[in-house]
C-alpha cells in the first residue's frame, strides 16, 4: 500500500496520513491522444482493479453495459484524464482546497476512485495557509511522458506549475514554477515528436489585463521551464468569447487544441487544428448544448480505449452541485473530432444522457469515488480536504480509537464568519440528494474556555451548520447560518436547548435543488429537525460542500476536541 502523508516542513511532518485504499499504480505504455507523441515510454505493468464501496447516492453503471451521465455527480471541475496502457487517471481544478489535484483512476471510464493526490499545500505556504477562495489550482492538465506522469496548471496570481511522479497514486514531487506571471492559466504541454516541448495557455483578464486569447511557449525538453516570451495561436474575441482551458494533442499529423469558449453555462467546445504548431489554426464547434438540458458542456479530455475508441470527458456547472462530470462518445470525420451525437450530420454534436459504456476490451465491477468515512484507519478517506493548507494540531485520525479527533482551533482574529476560517474538513456533494450523518463525542476544555464549537457544515459563499457549543453550565446545540458570507454577513445562531450528555448524532438531508434540512439525535434513532430549510449555493468556482469543523474563539496551551466515530453517506 502507498500512502501519502502532508509532508510541508519538518515542524509539521507528524500531521495524519490522508489514506489510501490501492496499491502502486503502475500502467503501460500511453497513447498518442493522451501523451502527445510520447517518446521513449517505458513499459509499465496495470495497475489493480478499483474496488471499494458503491455510493448509495449516485452510480453511474447501469449494471446492462450502458451509463448515465454524470459519470461522477461531484464537483471535479476542468478535469482532464490520460490513458496509460488499460488504466486512465484524472485530475481536476482544486482552488485553494487541500490537498490538491485529487487523482482518480478507472479502468473503464465510468467507474472511478480517488486513488491519491499530487499537492500535500498549495504555494506559497504563507499566503495559503488562509482561505484564498477561487484561487490557486486552475484547470490542470496530467499527462504521461517517457515514464512519468505530469500536471501542469496555472495560478492565476503566480504563474505556470508543473508536478510530476513515477506513481500517481505515490509521493509527488514539489511543484515546479514553469512560467512565472499575472494571469497565466489553464495550461496544457505537448512533447512532438522531434523532442520539442511546447505550453499552450491562456489568461485571466481579471489578473493579465486580458482573454479570449490562446498563446504557446517553447518548454525545454524536460518540461520545467519556457524557453521564450510564447507566440498568441488564437483570438477568440470575435467568434469565441472567453475561450480558455486548451488542451494540446497531436493526431494524424495535425496539431489540436482542444478549448471551451462561451462562458461556463452557456458555452460550446470548440476545437483548433493546424500542420504548424504555431497555426494558423482553423476552428470548428464540434459539439454544444444543442436541444438537451446540459447546458454550456465544457472544457475536458479527449482520451481512446485500447480498442480503439474515442471518447471525451467534459463538465456541466450546476450551481450548488459544482462543475459534474459527463462522458461522451467521440469519433474522428474529416480529421474533425465529433462529440457527442450528431442527429443532422453537420459535424456538431450534443451531449448524451445515456450510452453504451466504452469497450475496453473487459468488464469491471461498479465503483465510484469515496463518500464516508468509518475512520477506522491511520488517516482520513481521500475525499477529504482542507479550506486552506493545514496545520499537524488540527486533526488525528487514530485507527486504534476508531475515531477521528478534531482539536478546537483559534478563530481568526478578524473573524466575520466561517467564510474566513481555515479548519474547515470538507468534501464534495456526491448526488442531486443525499444525506450525510455523523456521530461524534464533544470534550471542550471547560476549565478554561467558552464557545467552543464543533458540528457539522454545509459550506458555499452562503452556508449553514448545525453545532455543539461550550456554555458555563454545559454543552449546547446551536443552529447557525449566514447569507452572503464572503461579504462578510455576521452570523445568525439560534440555541436549540442543553444536550443531557456530550454524544450526539448531526445530519443534514439534501434534496433536489440543493434544499437542505439539519436534525440530530441523541439515540442515533429519532431526528429532531431544526431551522427551516436552507439552500445551499456554490462557493468561488466550486460548489457547495459538506463537511466538519471544530473551533474556538480564545487562545489556550490545552483545547477542548471532539471525536467523531463516523460520517456516512447514504440516499
Amino acid at each position: 500500500m502507498t500512502c501519502n502523508r502532508f509532508t510541508f516542513s519538518c515542524a509539521v511532518v507528524s500531521l495524519f496520513l490522508f489514506s489510501c485504499s490501492g496499491s502502486n499504480q503502475t500502467s503501460s505504455s500511453a497513447t498518442v491522444a493522451n501523451t502527445s507523441t510520447n517518446t521513449g515510454t517505458t513499459e509499465r505493468t496495470s495497475a489493480p482493479v478499483p474496488t471499494g464501496e458503491v455510493s448509495k447516492a449516485w452510480v453511474a453503471d447501469n449494471g446492462d453495459g450502458t451509463y448515465k451521465n454524470p459519470i461522477i455527480y461531484s464537483d471535479y471541475s476542468d478535469p482532464d484524464v490520460c490513458r496509460v496502457g488499460d488504466d486512465y487517471y484524472m485530475t481536476s481544478s482544486s482552488f485553494n482546497a487541500i490537498p490538491g489535484l485529487q487523482i482518480l483512476h478507472s479502468k473503464d471510464l465510468v467507474n472511478w476512485k480517488i486513488i491519491g493526490y499530487a499537492l500535500d499545500e498549495n504555494t506559497p505556504s504563507e499566503h495559503f495557509s488562509k482561505p484564498q477562495h477561487g484561487n490557486g489550482v486552475w484547470a490542470p492538465a496530467i499527462r504521461h511522458h517517457n515514464g512519468e506522469f505530469y500536471i501542469y496548471w496555472g495560478d492565476p496570481d503566480y504563474g505556470v506549475y508543473m508536478v510530476k511522479t513515477k506513481d500517481p497514486a505515490g509521493q509527488w514531487e514539489k511543484p515546479v514554477l514553469v512560467m512565472e506571471g499575472k494571469g497565466l492559466i489553464d495550461s496544457c504541454p505537448l512533447w512532438d515528436e522531434d523532442g520539442k516541448a511546447y505550453l499552450v495557455h491562456a489568461y485571466a483578464g481579471s489578473r493579465a489585463g486580458i482573454k479570449s486569447v490562446l498563446a504557446v511557449n517553447r518548454m525545454n525538453p524536460e518540461g520545467t521551464k519556457v524557453l521564450d516570451a510564447g507566440v498568441m495561436v488564437f483570438d477568440g474575441h470575435d467568434n469565441h468569447p472567453t475561450v480558455e482551458g486548451p488542451k494540446f494533442y497531436k493526431h494524424n499529423g495535425y496539431y489540436y487544441i482542444f478549448a471551451p469558449a462561451g462562458g461556463v453555462s452557456t458555452g460550446w467546445q470548440l476545437v483548433l487544428r493546424s500542420k504548424n504548431v504555431y497555426g494558423p489554426y482553423e476552428e470548428k464547434i464540434v459539439m454544444d448544448q444543442g436541444n438537451t438540458t446540459i447546458n454550456g458542456p465544457h472544457q475536458g479530455a479527449w482520451v481512446d480505449t485500447p480498442t480503439g475508441e474515442d471518447w471525451f470527458i467534459h463538465f456541466q456547472d450546476i450551481e450548488a452541485y459544482g462543475r459534474v462530470v459527463h462522458l461522451q462518445p467521440m469519433e474522428w470525420k474529416n480529421d474533425w473530432p465529433v462529440i457527442g451525437e450528431d442527429k443532422d450530420g453537420d459535424g456538431k454534436g450534443q451531449p448524451v444522457m445515456s450510452y453504451k459504456k466504452p469497450n475496453v476490451g473487459k468488464s469491471y465491477p461498479k465503483v465510484t469515488p469515496q463518500e464516508s468515512d468509518e475512520f477506522d484507519g491511520n488517516g482520513l478517506g481521500l475525499q477529504w480536504q482542507w479550506h486552506a493548507n493545514p496545520k499537524a494540531t488540527w486533526a488525528f485520525a487514530t485507527g486504534s480509537t476508531g475515531k477521528l479527533r478534531l482539536f478546537t482551533e483559534q478563530l481568526p482574529a478578524d473573524f466575520k464568519n466561517y467564510w474566513d476560517v481555515p479548519n474547515l474538513l470538507l468534501q464534495k456533494f456526491p448526488a442531486e440528494d443525499f444525506t450525510a450523518t455523523t456521530k461524534l463525542t464533544f470534550t471542550p476544555n471547560t476549565e478554561k474556555l467558552q464557545n467552543e464549537r464543533t458540528g457539522l457544515i454545509v459550506m458555499g459563499e452562503d452556508y449553514a451548520y448545525l453545532s455543539l457549543v461550550s456554555k458555563k453550565d454545559g454543552i449546547y446545540l446551536a443552529y447557525t447560518s449566514v447569507d452572503d458570507a464572503h461579504k462578510g454577513t455576521p452570523e445568525k445562531e439560534q440555541l436549540l436547548g442543553k444536550l443531557n450528555g456530550k454524544e450526539v448524532y448531526l445530519r443534514v438531508n439534501i434534496d433536489k435543488g440543493a434544499q437542505c434540512r439539519f436534525s440530530y439525535s441523541e439515540d442515533g434513532n429519532q431526528f429532531k429537525e431544526v431551522g427551516s430549510t436552507f439552500t445551499a449555493v456554490p462557493g468561488r468556482w466550486i460548489g457547495a460542500k459538506v463537511g466538519l469543523f471544530a473551533t474556538r474563539p480564545d487562545k489556550t496551551n490545552d483545547a477542548g476536541y471532539a471525536d467523531y466515530d463516523w460520517f456516512r453517506i447514504t440516499k
